[in-house]
């Protein structure tokens, strides 16, 4: 186990993203006032337009940033990191706001981060609001897991960023969340960025999140889950531009006949169409995508 006294030195920061969270932020935040490793939290309102800001301004140990626009995941969180920053904080809990915890929830993971450096997204498991059974997609990334490190500790490919932890090393050599990306796909576009750079991406198996989420078909939010995933492709440096490109244009074709078991076939034929017009629009954007790629390396 690793020593108790050097544990409480770690300075941890939560970073949570909120919009029109008030249903789940008094669990979120009381959740987060019994972890056994003190923490301080850093909010980043987007915007809401209910009171999740009055709530958040009810606990003293949050510091509240209120944007004037909706920023997305990815913008919001880069600001609430570099405030963290030059805080000098050790471990950044990029926190989803419909989640609790366990009060040992971020000392086990910050346990296992402190032994590895090279661990370099640490994610607890994700349940289920019924506290029993596992979040479906979590359970869908954690099946892919390519070693089981230890007893608590699997390695995966990628996890889904409603419970990172991330190390100020491993945020000092891969940066923020890329701005090119909107509210999907920079998690994606980061966890291959972690990879690039010989970071690992594990789960600890005794430490626990619930994720009060229901996963819904959206035909609008489906086509740009779609564009974002090309958009990934073309940017992760793993494999070079042309790939990318090819991989995207993969995508084009694939991801219709995927979401065919869900959709019309005038739909399926709408998502085409639309998936082809943003390839040629990426293809275009070639400059800003090399630009993007250049500064990952």
């Amino acid at each position: 186990m690793f020593d108790n006294f050097i544990l409480v030195q770690q300075k941890v920061v939560v970073i949570i993203v909120t919009y029109n969270g008030s249903k789940w932020l008094n669990k979120c935040l009381q959740s987060l006032q019994q972890s056994v490793l003190p923490v301080s939290v850093i909010a980043i309102d987007n915007a809401s337009t209910d009171n999740s800001v009055e709530i958040l301004k009810q606990f003293p140990f949050v510091e509240v940033v209120q944007s004037e626009t909706n920023l997305g995941f990815g913008k919001a969180n880069n600001i609430g990191i570099q405030m963290a920053l030059e805080q000098n904080f050790d471990y950044y809990f990029l926190l989803n706001q419909d989640t609790w915890i366990e009060p040992d929830t971020i000392q086990n993971i910050v346990a296992v981060a402190s032994q590895n450096e090279k661990f370099g997204i640490v994610s607890p498991m994700h349940f289920s609001p019924d506290e029993t059974s596992l979040d479906a997609n979590f359970e869908m990334y954690w099946k892919r897991k390519t070693n089981s490190i230890s007893e608590i500790v699997d390695e995966v490919p990628f996890v889904n960023a409603a419970a990172w932890l991330l190390s100020k090393k491993l945020l000092e050599k891969v940066g923020c969340f890329e701005s090119l990306f909107d509210h999907y796909g920079e998690d994606r576009n980061y966890a291959d960025r972690v990879h690039y750079h010989d970071f690992k991406i594990v789960v600890v198996k005794n430490s626990k999140i619930y994720h009060d989420r229901t996963i819904t078909r959206n035909f609008q939010k489906d086509v740009k889950q779609a564009k974002y995933k090309m958009l990934a492709e073309v940017l992760n440096v793993n494999h070079n531009y042309i790939v990318g490109l090819f991989k995207a244009f993969r995508n084009v074709i694939g991801l219709p006949k995927y979401f065919s078991k869900f959709y019309s076939v005038s739909k399926v034929f709408s998502m085409f169409w639309q998936l082809l017009g943003y390839y040629i629009l990426l293809k275009l954007h070639f400059i800003t995508i090399l630009k993007a790629r250049k500064s990952y390396k």
